[in-house]
């Protein structure tokens, strides 16, 4: 495929001069969700799926470049003394919000280059394309200019091009993730500290699967603001008892100790839920340390009916792809994934059951919701990086 994409990159941009290629992943979190803004952890890892780069430096000021996904849009070319928002400018906004905030925090660029981005993350699915393509561009940035940051730093420039040059307050989950995974290997985040660890995800004779819903996410921006109003208030309310920073400071035993504080029986739920998760989160570490792969699937499958019975974000059809996956034979375990109100639903299968259960769960979905799901056999994979050339 690289060999595709260097093709195309030397058609789009009429040259034949030597190009390097980059690539960062997808991601997805394995447990721990709407843990992130309430003081907990979150557990993804970086996904064998991504966006590529090839690239090429140029000896003036200008940046060009072209998506192989929107092709309709053609290429797309501006300054480097020109790095605004611009809405025509559509995807592009991305890498040129990663290249804005290099600048902004004191990275010289002294030239401007061709790239040509693909990814081959489904659109919309959550599996976070938009983080992708940011670490993506980090990197090449780095090693194009001799820049020398550490992946931590790029990761947060990444956040902070999302949060202030697009404009969406997004965490720093996907970002840390795509720039940090590793093969084979899920990360254990704390979202406040940035305090991580590495535990082995050793799937044997099973697999990731992804389904995603394609069920248009209306929903999920105003509930994600409810919901951590709601966390807010339950906050509130049990400070007035105790001390406390975050829900993620409570265990479960001191959580059932304090709950009457929380006045509202809704931000009760809210808050047990954003307990729970976390308590969850901590032992699905263990679980995969000790070789527990079952263990783990039994946690995921806790954390999808907290997030539909406490925290209320999984909708009709989330709940139908999950249910259906654990009437399947051969699932350790199943939950959506993401915000929540539609998005993706992510499942350990046996490797041996996977095609059945491709077949059977897609079938029970159509019947329940007349949605057709899209499913993603995915591998652990690597954080962004530089590709050999020889590889490619």
């Amino acid at each position: 495929m690289m060999g595709e994409l260097i093709k195309k990159f030397q058609e789009i941009f009429q040259t034949t001069e030597n190009v390097r290629c980059f690539f960062a992943p997808g991601r997805v979190n394995l447990i721990g969700e709407h843990t992130d803004y309430n003081g907990g952890h979150v557990f993804p890892c970086a996904l064998s799926i991504g966006t590529y780069a090839v690239v090429c430096k140029r000896t003036d000021q200008k940046i060009r470049m072209y998506s192989a996904n929107f092709e309709h849009k053609g290429v797309i070319e501006y300054n480097l003394d020109n790095l605004v928002y611009e809405e025509q400018h559509d995807w592009a906004n991305y890498p040129k919000g990663v290249i804005s905030t290099f600048i902004k925090n004191g990275h010289q660029l002294k030239n401007g280059f061709d790239v040509l981005f693909y990814g081959n993350i489904p659109n919309g699915a959550g599996l976070s394309s938009s983080a992708s393509i940011e670490l993506a561009t980090a990197v090449l940035l780095n090693q194009l200019e001799d820049l020398d940051i550490d992946m931590v730093e790029m990761v947060k420039m990444s956040q902070q091009a999302e949060n202030e040059f697009i404009g969406v307050s997004c965490g720093i989950m996907d970002q840390f993730a795509i720039g940090m995974g590793k093969a084979d290997k899920a990360i254990l985040l704390n979202c406040q500290t940035l305090d991580y660890t590495y535990s082995p995800l050793q799937l044997e004779n099973a697999v990731l699967v992804i389904a995603n819903t394609n069920k248009r996410r209306g929903l999920a921006d105003s509930k994600y603001n409810e919901r951590r109003s709601e966390c807010d208030q339950a906050l509130a309310d049990l400070k007035s008892g105790y001390e406390l920073e975050s829900l993620g400071d409570l265990t479960k035993a001191q959580f059932e100790q304090l709950k009457h504080l929380i006045k509202n029986p809704t931000n009760q739920k809210r808050a047990k839920h954003a307990v729970y998760e976390n308590e969850r989160t901590k032992e699905a570490v263990v679980k995969l340390n000790n070789g527990d792969l079952q263990g783990l699937g039994l946690l995921m499958n806790e954390s999808h009916r907290s997030l539909r019975d406490d925290y209320e974000v999984t909708g009709e059809e989330l709940d139908a792809l999950v249910e259906a996956a654990w009437a399947q034979e051969g699932v350790i375990g199943s939950r959506m994934t993401g915000a929540g109100f539609g998005g993706c639903t992510i499942s350990i299968v046996k490797e041996d059951k996977v095609n059945s259960f491709i077949a059977e769960v897609g079938a029970v979905y159509t019947k329940a919701t007349g949605l057709q799901a899209d499913f993603y056999v995915v591998e652990v994979g690597e954080g962004a990086r530089e590709l050999a050339l020889e590889t490619v």
